[in-house]
């Protein structure tokens, strides 16, 4: 799609920062891609934001730039220029982009000097929705907040009419996160942070940036609760699915 400045790109080798190979080799062809064009360097990637894409663009993209105006990169904060840039970018190169995964996923780089790039790829939904499976991915994502200072997922639960997030209780919150704790407004349910995701009991859930609300499939909850969880889920896909 675009890039901000720099000129040769160096092979990558975190997969686990794209998520699957597929990612990355797409990621890295972009890059092959622009060196025909101009040349384009990104050194080692520092951050990996991943956002579900729809009909060629970014559902709650506010709520994510706000997200990423909160993160930091080796320490520090974005500056206004590359939040503005990735903004602009994804409302104005999105639309006009020549690609197929139009109901993608959105892959905003940034890397370790402070340069950045975006591409597009396949969404692939999460193969493992267990209890065991979302604990996992949420450890990682709060490994990632421990040197970005967002999560892009966080387990959560909803029991006795309760929603409860793993998080800081000063910590900002991914943009589809914001989003659940809206809804939850909306229906004065109450809103909680925990600091260990062992606290959490009923209806357990993803939040994510890329997936959106994922319900664990083997959680043992009430009704009423696992409803409050399909209410999120319900509210988040009609969100992403408005043209």
């Amino acid at each position: 799609m675009t890039n901000t400045k720099g000129t040769t790109m160096p092979q990558i080798d975190d997969v686990e920062l794209f998520g699957n190979a597929e990612d990355q080799r797409a990621y890295e062809d972009f890059c092959a891609n622009q060196e025909a064009v101009e040349k384009f360097t990104l050194d080692k990637p520092a951050l990996v934001c991943r956002w579900r894409m729809s009909n060629k663009k970014v559902p709650m993209l506010n709520r994510h730039i706000r997200a990423l105006s909160e993160r930091l990169v080796q320490g520090e904060p974005l500056t206004h220029n590359m939040l503005s840039w990735a903004k602009q970018h994804v409302e104005w190169s999105l639309a006009e982009g020549d690609y197929t995964a139009h109901d993608g996923v959105l892959m905003l780089v940034i890397d370790i000097n402070g340069n950045a790039a975006m591409t597009v790829g396949e969404y692939e939904p999460l193969a493992d929705t267990s209890a065991k499976a979302l604990r996992a991915r949420s450890a990682e994502a709060r490994s990632e907040a421990d040197e970005t200072g967002v999560a892009p997922e966080l387990l959560a639960a909803v029991n006795d009419g309760e929603l409860a997030f793993v998080a800081p209780a000063d910590e900002c919150l991914c943009g589809t996160a914001t989003l659940i704790e809206q809804l939850a407004q909306t229906k004065d349910i109450p809103v909680a942070r925990v600091d260990i995701p062992a606290q959490l009991k009923g209806a357990l859930f993803l939040v994510s940036d890329e997936h959106g609300v994922i319900p664990a499939d083997d959680t043992d909850a009430a009704e009423v609760d696992a409803a409050t969880v399909a209410f999120f889920a319900d509210g988040y896909e009609k969100l992403r699915a408005r043209r």
